[in-house]
């Protein structure tokens, strides 16, 4: 009787261990990137600086030739935005008011963050 009960304890021991595995997700444990990283894209953007601020700026766009070639695309791109300047932002050039400037940026929460600046 006891050889009888250690075979069929064993086998649900078994059947528990196959059905947890089932249940596991398929994805690693472990990312490489941040999952803020993975949501996140850059884009760019080209125009004149309007305002300078401690921690903001605002950049009048220029108009792109793809926006020029339909009236709705040019209609939907804003004539400037703000950006946001936090610590990990990287500025090549003096900042002023009316230089040209090529911004790649990330939007955060309805914010644009500037990830790099480049003054020209």
């Amino acid at each position: 009787m006891k050889k009888e009960t250690r075979i069929v304890l064993n086998v649900v021991a078994i059947l528990v261990l196959v059905a947890a595995v089932q249940i596991l997700p398929a994805k690693p444990f472990h990312s490489t990137a941040a999952p803020e990283q993975e949501a996140t894209q850059t884009q760019s953007v080209s125009g004149k600086i309007a305002t300078v601020g401690k921690t903001s700026f605002t950049l009048t766009l220029e108009a792109t030739p793809s926006s020029r070639q339909g009236q709705q695309l040019q209609e939907a791109m804003p004539k400037s935005m703000t950006f946001q300047i936090d610590k990990n932002t990287t500025i090549d050039g003096k900042m002023k008011v009316g230089a040209n400037a090529d911004v790649t940026y990330r939007e955060d929460s309805g914010k644009y963050i500037a990830i790099n600046v480049r003054v020209s």
